[in-house]
């Protein structure tokens, strides 16, 4: 059974320049065992599946989906100030000078989700196996993955920026907030990426929880934790940057009440999102096409 889900979405992904409605109607429906409706689309993995189709050509969201050149929108935005470190932009692996970055970074392609190699220790990293990775992730179109057109255009680049920790020498906590014409409506808290075991929980604006994914255990408990420090800044922030589109999600790391900024992300999961049961419907009534 493994070998033959593996050889479809190998055929989907060969398929996916020449038929890519076909192939995003076929992820949908071994995702979620129905039929994709571009016609009326009502939840929210649906009406991104619609975007996909309908925006995507526009580029912006070229710019803002590539992870080095929406820096240049992030500043457009006047928020400048909210950018990670930048330590360097490469065409390839092996122009990456080591010796002169720091013994903590982290290093990513620009041009789709989950490319990232995280160093925390430069003596113990093996230089040419990361130097493998990154070279095949360069090869790769992510944007024929899932069918995700803002991706295709990228100029593609790797990119050293400054390793963020919080003072227990983890991971920060990141917020994702679910913006709708321009304005937010929820935002998902990812905690305890260091242990392995992250939880993600969803609140309103004014921090009341929603019941998706772990938030329930927090509502059942009736046990929430506080508003951070920050938080409002960070809302704030992503009033101005989701100002022009009908759906992106902006990503932020709060430090010590500080925002940094990660990404603005238009498909979540690819738009096929099954933790996100409930809130396929909630979401999808805020999205307006």
């Amino acid at each position: 059974m493994r070998m033959i889900k593996h050889t479809v979405k190998s055929a989907l992904k060969l398929s996916a320049h020449h038929y890519p409605e076909f192939c995003a109607k076929a992820h949908y429906f071994i995702k979620f065992k129905k039929k994709l409706n571009l016609t009326n689309p009502t939840r929210f993995n649906e009406k991104i599946q619609w975007l996909k189709f309908n925006e995507f050509s526009d580029d912006i969201y070229t710019l803002c989906a590539d992870k080095f050149k929406v820096r240049e929108y992030v500043e457009s935005k006047g928020c400048g100030e909210i950018l990670n470190q930048l330590y360097g932009v490469y065409d390839n692996a092996q122009s990456i000078d080591y010796k002169s970055l720091p013994e903590k970074f982290a290093l990513k392609c620009n041009h789709g989700a989950g490319y990232n190699i995280i160093c925390n220790d430069k003596a113990a990293m093996n230089i040419a196996k990361t130097n493998l990775q990154l070279d095949e992730w360069m090869k790769q179109d992510f944007s024929a993955h899932f069918i995700e057109p803002q991706y295709k255009k990228i100029e593609r680049k790797i990119l050293c920026e400054k390793f963020i920790e919080n003072d227990r020498g983890g991971f920060p906590d990141d917020y994702k907030f679910y913006c709708f014409n321009g304005k937010p409506y929820a935002v998902m808290v990812c905690v305890g990426r260091e242990n392995g075991t992250p939880k993600f929980y969803y609140f309103d604006m004014d921090w009341n929880p929603l019941p998706f994914e772990d938030t329930v255990e927090l509502i059942d408990k009736n046990q929430y934790p506080p508003m951070p420090d920050g938080f409002h800044k960070m809302r704030d922030y992503a009033i101005k940057l989701a100002s022009d589109f009908k759906f992106v999600r902006a990503d932020f790391y709060l430090l010590n009440g500080e925002v940094i900024f990660g990404e603005l992300t238009f498909t979540p999961s690819a738009g096929l999102d099954v933790s996100l049961q409930e809130a396929d419907v909630i979401l999808g009534s805020q999205l307006k096409l």
